[in-house]
């Protein structure tokens, strides 16, 4: 459908891509991740043709259609309701719309054959194009992304930018191009949004390719990981938690190739500089210089994995309550958000708040901060110092301050070599630190504006979607930082892998009230999902058998023991057959370490295809575990 090939794209002096290849089948669903400024949003701009490559080529064809989600789109304004805003992704339904009603009103003044069967072929036609469900499918995807049934009339200018980014998302999706390409399409969206996006782009029938820093999102999206790296697109065939793997295998193959070849290098070098002025071994000599010459080297990899090296001090511990909030109301013109609502915080809890948009999340969190006016009680513990992380503090930095001075304005007393520290772990090395504020990206004001809220000393964080503008190894960075941190913090954000790491306690608002689950955001779900089952079982309206059938009914009850005995003892025995090749897969991989099979092409050749044979057998297996499990359940 697409093909790129040895695409080369400079800015300035610097390559973004050097021959890079990638080809775009018709069904893909493409994750694509890289480094911050690697050139993720490049290649969609170069694809969708808003930017001209400097070298190689990119052809499409003459069928493809494509469908650019980006940040741009913010901007877009518009009198006419969402709805109709929406439905612009049916242009030609909605022309001959326009011709079938044009028709009719001519009938009614001047009928004939001529305009009656004009008539008939624009309906069938319409008909055809579905044209009669254009409005039920546009409803549909804007309630699934989030909206109300009431609010699809209102205009789109009414809505704030991250709304409107939601309706060119449902418009996209509803013009169904052969190619969609999303860049971030999770940074306005809350969690079950994200979830109804994730279920239809599995079922897209075209091409997706995502560039998001939600690994979570990613992974249960997309079937193939396209890295950009070293100014090259590197291909792998499965998700995101595939990638890993497969990553990690790659460049510990990668790092043997390469420690090898430097002992050969190492070994050819001091045979030259010994040899180098005996004339009985000028002709070795020279193979041996030519034979470097000609040797392709392998690189050593590098690691991009950025650890936190600083620890988080404490002005001071508080007491064991960090907040109570007892009897809260708090209420909008049209709509209740709380109403008798109580909840506390205590020492150590790290509290994700989750939930739909339009629930009170971020309300909640300025009651708690204090920068929200509300009726009822909110006490303080002893000793709480609190810092308040929002994306409002993106626009409090001084944008004439450099990143270091803004740094040291923020009251930690920290040395320059300290900040230094702190600034290195959140991606700003060297130089970096002297740039101005008001050159930065997005992103890396948000790593600004977390890294000053994080060295405040304070012992109770209060942090509204932190991970908006992050790319994954920022999100890698922050959660390293929030597991080490000491003190009580609560957290909203959409983002499932963010919370899954960082929380102990799950908040959510449910009928105007706050309620807790006392546990991790895995354990939360599973909770939830016995509770949809449980709802699920007591909707469903139970037969009465009546009592003549008893023991026919008893009879079915024992095949169906003897049924699900029979599927445990299969589904116990594909475990152990899952186990047995987990086993031989770990003594390849220590194979594949080992000097003598990496240093040998032909061996590790041979052993690396056994490898790749057991992992297909593993993913064999565990289909097989799947369906059985299913069958039990």
């Amino acid at each position: 459908m697409i093909a790129i090939n040895n695409l080369n794209y400079f800015i300035g002096g610097r390559a973004l891509y050097e021959n890079a290849n990638l080809h775009i089948k018709p069904q893909d669903k493409i994750g694509l991740i890289g480094l911050n400024g690697t050139g993720k949003t490049t290649l969609l701009r170069l694809i969708n043709g808003d930017y001209t490559a400097d070298g190689g080529e990119i052809n499409k064809s003459k069928e493809c259609t494509i469908g650019y989600l980006n940040q741009d789109l913010l901007s877009f304004e518009s009198k006419e309701s969402i709805l109709s805003v929406a439905m612009q992704a049916f242009e030609k339904q909605l022309n001959m719309q326009s011709e079938i009603d044009a028709t009719i009103e001519k009938m009614e003044q001047q009928y004939s054959d001529e305009l009656v069967n004009k008539l008939t072929q624009l309906q069938e036609q319409f008909e055809a194009l579905e044209g009669y469900t254009i409005q039920s499918k546009a409803e549909e995807v804007l309630e699934g992304i989030g909206f109300n049934t009431e609010d699809l009339q209102r205009p789109l200018h009414e809505f704030s930018g991250g709304w409107r980014m939601r309706v060119m998302l449902a418009k996209l999706l509803l013009e169904n191009p052969s190619l969609l390409m999303l860049d971030e399409p999770t940074n306005h969206l809350d969690l079950p949004s994200i979830q109804w996006v994730e279920n239809y782009l599995r079922n897209y029938d075209g091409a997706v390719i995502i560039v998001s820093h939600d690994k979570t999102f990613i992974n249960n999206s997309s079937q193939k990981i396209i890295e950009v790296e070293n100014r090259d697109l590197i291909e792998y065939e499965g998700n995101y938690e595939f990638y890993l793997e497969e990553k990690a295998l790659r460049s510990e193959i990668q790092q043997n190739a390469f420690e090898n070849q430097q002992q050969k290098i190492k070994q050819a070098e001091q045979f030259i500089n010994r040899f180098r002025a005996k004339a009985t071994k000028a002709r070795q000599v020279q193979s041996r210089i030519k034979a470097l010459e000609r040797m392709d080297k392998v690189d050593e990899v590098v690691d991009n994995n950025v650890s936190v090296n600083f620890r988080f001090t404490l002005k001071q511990q508080s007491g064991r309550y960090i907040v109570n909030l007892e009897h809260i109301y708090k209420s909008y013109p049209e709509i209740d958000i709380l109403k008798d609502a109580s909840a506390g915080i205590e020492r150590g809890d790290k509290i994700a708040l989750i939930g739909a948009n339009g629930k009170g999340k971020s309300t909640l969190l300025r009651i708690i901060a204090g920068t929200e006016s509300f009726e009822g009680e909110r006490k303080w513990g002893y000793n709480v110092d609190v810092a308040f992380f929002a994306q409002h503090q993106l626009e409090a930095l001084h944008l004439e301050n450099e990143i270091l001075e803004e740094m040291k304005q923020a009251g930690s007393n920290k040395s320059e070599q300290e900040l230094r520290n702190v600034l290195g772990s959140f991606l700003f090395t060297g130089d970096d630190v002297f740039k101005k504020i008001k050159v930065l990206s997005g992103g890396e004001k948000s790593r600004v504006a977390l890294a000053k809220t994080l060295i405040s000393e304070a012992n109770f964080l209060i942090l509204d979607e932190p991970t908006n503008h992050l790319d994954i190894q920022s999100v890698n960075i922050l959660i390293q930082a929030l597991q080490q941190y000491e003190g009580s913090y609560i957290i909203v954000s959409h983002d499932r892998h963010f919370i899954s790491q960082t929380a102990n306690k799950v908040w959510y608002i449910e009928e105007k009230d706050i309620k807790e689950y006392p546990g991790t955001y895995a354990e939360y779900n599973l909770w939830q999902q016995k509770q949809q089952s449980i709802t699920t079982s007591k909707e469903t309206p139970k037969k009465e058998k009546p009592k003549e059938k008893k023991t026919a009914e008893t009879q079915e009850e024992k095949e169906q023991k003897n049924k699900h005995k029979k599927l445990e003892r299969e589904l116990e025995s594909v475990e152990n057959k899952i186990a047995d090749l987990e086993k031989e897969k770990k003594r390849l991989e220590d194979e594949l370490a080992k000097p003598e099979v990496y240093g040998d092409v032909d061996k590790m050749m041979e052993v690396n295809q056994k490898y790749e044979k057991l992992k297909d057998l593993i993913t064999t297996a565990q289909v097989e575990w799947d369906e059985l499990a299913e069958k039990i359940i």
